[in-house]
């Protein structure tokens, strides 16, 4: 039985990795496994020395780790792409974000915005200082603690509206997804998959990323929120 294989990934593409995996399993017979962690706790085990074959992280984060040696950054592969989404709790009063004045007027509005660590996070704290609104909202912003999804904290009435990678949003319970950010604002974030450096088993891997880059995955992508890679 060929050598299982071990990854890590953001919890942004923690449905998709568990499909993919399965998806491998029966095409080839090699066992995969994937641990999910917030990516800035995925990023800090791997540049820690903890021994994974392979990581998907956003790419800024794959880009900090082959620049530490953790990854093989000229080896990585694009797997995913996803948008940002907006969400409130179930049985909550719900906002219009249709356009982008209306996403303007609803996050003035909302009591309380949840936000993550991630990349969603950086990009609604970008988002308000464009708006000339950081300091306006800055005492209403709820940040969800690394590993914790924006939904949860919505789901437990710890925010009134909050923001995330559609991806995580999608199917979670307690909370009701409005959609995804308009069009004029919205950020897509790619999803890397790198061979790390520690990997003890290489050839593996890289075949192993060749099929997660696979457009034959494009079916398993869409079920998680998630869409084509298209890096530029």
């Amino acid at each position: 039985m060929p050598p299982a294989l071990r990854g890590i990934g953001s919890m942004a593409t923690r449905g998709l990795l568990a499909d993919v995996a399965a998806a491998y399993a029966r095409a080839s017979g090699v066992t995969v496994s994937f641990l999910s962690a917030g990516g800035v706790e995925a990023a800090r085990r791997i540049a820690d020395g903890e021994v994974f074959d392979l990581a998907v992280l956003a790419a800024s984060a794959i880009d900090r780790l082959a620049a530490q040696g953790g990854v093989d950054g000229a080896a990585r592969v694009a797997v995913a792409a996803s948008g940002i989404g907006v969400a409130v709790a179930a049985g909550a009063a719900t906002f219009d974000i249709g356009d982008e004045a209306a996403l303007r007027d609803a996050l003035r509005t909302a009591g309380r915005i949840a936000y993550s660590t991630g990349p969603s996070g950086h990009a609604l704290l970008a988002l308000l200082q464009r708006w000339g609104l950081a300091d306006e909202l800055a005492p209403r912003l709820v940040q969800a603690p690394a590993g914790t999804p924006v939904g949860t904290v919505l789901a437990r009435g710890e925010a009134d509206l909050g923001l995330q990678q559609m991806s995580e949003l999608i199917g979670l319970p307690g909370i009701r997804l409005l959609g995804p950010l308009p069009a004029p604002v919205q950020v897509r974030t790619v999803f890397w998959a790198a061979p790390c450096t520690s990997s003890p088993q290489p050839a593996a891997t890289r075949t192993l990323l060749g099929f997660m880059a696979s457009t034959a995955l494009d079916e398993l992508r869409a079920r998680h929120g998630l869409e084509p890679p298209t890096p530029g």
